[in-house]
């Protein structure tokens, strides 16, 4: 028992890092070989068997781990990338979310036949775009002009956002008050803004603090950012449930742009957790796949994925660019690319375990959908 436990333990590390590996000399998207692996090593294979590895610590585990990869990718983004595109971010992330949300929202509702709650529910979770799958592709492709720095800032941003809006839903549908769902969702935001913002910028003043005064040998600063990182969103979690990203991502943006000390060990340090987060998350999120989870969209799911490429992205960024300084080709790379991450794969995973367990059968499409969108 405890050989197979090693063993399980061993693979997800080594299928985590040698599919990055194996897609870095294949020229692939990491994501696809990623997903590959982690559905092989799980219902094909049997060698990993999350529920049975981890039990009820897998999804706080993997919380906490999206918590560090959003901290890494506040700690990239620079506000000097960002003077003649920041109105585009904004919309993005606002109107650009809403139509996004609403479009997928109709879309699962009419195609997938999906109930009305669960298709909100659905299109908020797909609203993110996903640093981990963007941040990649941007590597690869290296696009001119300003796309690439929009696309970043907004799969960093948009992820906590997304988050907090699923979460609310998914709240409003376990207590059966959809009615006063929009009020829940509205009053939700503004304190997530709050704390989130608030007790990001507490946490990084801190960390700069201490710093500066010296009272952290070098050899622990990276560990002492992670330790202050963690507390920081399980505090804001603790205050508000699942503001603990948005917290983390201003945490990491504020020690980004701040003048005071030098944080490019520490951006160092997170890049090399990010590599082994990543694998390991979309290894055990895979892993948890059945086939029936593979193989049980038919003509519906297609048209789902054509409304999502040739409608919903494509309107979000032409009402978010519209009178820009972004060239036309500008405009269509941005309202090509919009992948699904690791984000959107464990909100979707948490949340049709919950909703399942609380008596919503059909919350199972949840995890299926979600992950052929990222597919």
């Amino acid at each position: 028992m405890n050989e197979h436990l090693l063993i399980s333990l061993g693979s997800i590390l080594v299928l985590g890092v040698g599919a990055q590996w194996l897609a870095w000399r294949l020229r692939l998207p990491s994501i696809l070989l990623l997903l590959l692996f982690g559905f092989i090593a799980g219902p094909i294979a049997g060698l990993v068997d999350p529920d049975e590895l981890f039990g009820r610590l897998l999804f706080p585990l993997v919380s906490v781990s999206v918590a560090i990869i959003l901290f890494e990718g506040g700690l990239s983004l620079r506000l000097s990338e960002i003077p003649k595109v920041r109105g585009v971010i904004f919309r993005l992330i606002t109107i650009g979310t809403i139509v996004t949300w609403a479009i997928i929202a109709l879309a699962a509702y009419y195609i997938l036949a999906m109930d009305l709650a669960l298709s909100i529910l659905l299109g908020a979770i797909l609203v993110v775009t996903g640093p981990t799958v963007v941040g990649p592709l941007l590597q690869q492709i290296r696009p001119r002009g300003q796309a690439g720095v929009v696309l970043k800032w907004e799969g960093i941003l948009i992820d906590p956002v997304g988050v907090m809006l699923a979460v609310l839903i998914f709240e409003a549908i376990l207590s059966d008050d959809l009615y006063h769902a929009p009020l829940v969702v509205l009053n939700g935001v503004l304190l997530t803004l709050l704390i989130g913002v608030v007790l990001g910028v507490l946490s990084a003043s801190l960390m700069v603090a201490l710093l500066r005064r010296h009272w952290i040998p070098d050899h622990l600063q990276n560990g002492f950012s992670l330790l202050l990182a963690v507390s920081a969103f399980v505090a804001s979690d603790l205050l508000h449930p699942e503001s603990g990203l948005l917290t983390v991502t201003v945490m990491g943006i504020f020690l980004a742009n701040q003048k005071w000390v030098s944080i490019k060990h520490l951006i160092e340090f997170k890049e090399s957790l990010r590599v082994l987060f990543i694998g390991s998350l979309f290894i055990l999120l895979a892993a948890r796949l059945k086939f029936e989870d593979i193989t049980g969209f038919g003509w519906e799911g297609p048209l789902f994925m054509a409304v999502l490429v040739l409608l919903a992205r494509p309107l979000a960024t032409l009402v978010s660019t519209w009178r820009s300084e972004l060239s036309g080709r500008e405009r269509l790379f941005i309202a090509w690319m919009a992948p699904r991450g690791i984000v959107a794969a464990s909100v979707a995973s948490i949340f049709a375990f919950d909703l399942v367990a609380a008596g919503h059968v059909r919350a199972e499409q949840l995890k299926p959908v979600t992950f052929l969108v990222i597919v």
